[in-house]
């Protein structure tokens, strides 16, 4: 039997911008959480869904998270400070 491959959740979310060269948001409170998926392939369908309903709008923009490389932190294969290299 073969081992069940392990979760790599997904966050969409997005919101009004400060800027639109800036990823600050206007209003923290009003951010629009589109969901959590379980993969990503389908965060990437909502994400594109979200960005082209608002691609009229130059200060909202929607972004992927991903969740599961904060769960996995411990491990050598997933260090956040990864991310942004």
């Amino acid at each position: 039997m073969s081992k069940p491959s392990p979760q790599r959740l997904h966050l969409v979310f997005g919101g009004e911008l400060v800027s639109a060269s800036r990823s600050e948001f206007k209003d923290v409170s009003a951010i629009h959480i589109v969901g959590i998926y379980p993969n990503y392939a389908t965060a990437y369908s909502a994400w594109k869904a979200e960005a082209q309903r608002t691609v009229d709008d130059a200060h909202m923009r929607y972004f992927i998270a991903h969740l599961h490389r904060l769960r996995d932190e411990e491990t050598d294969a997933s260090p956040t400070e990864e991310l942004g290299s």
